[in-house]
């Protein structure tokens, strides 16, 4: 078992930087006028190595709230499952 579980762990030191460097160009093109201006568009970035068994996923936002992002994927998984299309909001 590893020493975190799924989303409880900081991102592994491996895939840091890179994702550090995803994240920030994703941010300025989604959000080109950020810190001056609000962001408008928030992201999650999650990675994974194919074929792992121990359950981490390495998460990345630009600043969303995790309550937020626990909706949204809760709101995901029941249209990945076959669910109705409702959308229900905010955290």
């Amino acid at each position: 078992m590893a020493d975190h579980q799924l989303g409880d762990g900081p991102i592994e030191e491996e895939y840091r930087d890179m994702m550090k460097g995803v994240g920030e160009a994703f941010d300025s093109v989604f959000n080109p006028d950020y810190p001056d201006k609000p962001r408008k568009l928030g992201f999650v970035l999650l990675t994974f190595p194919y074929g792992s068994t121990d359950g981490r996923c390495n998460f990345l936002s630009n600043g969303a709230a995790r309550e937020d992002i626990v909706v949204l994927f809760k709101e995901m998984i029941r249209r990945f499952e076959g669910g109705a299309d409702e959308p229900t909001g905010h955290a």
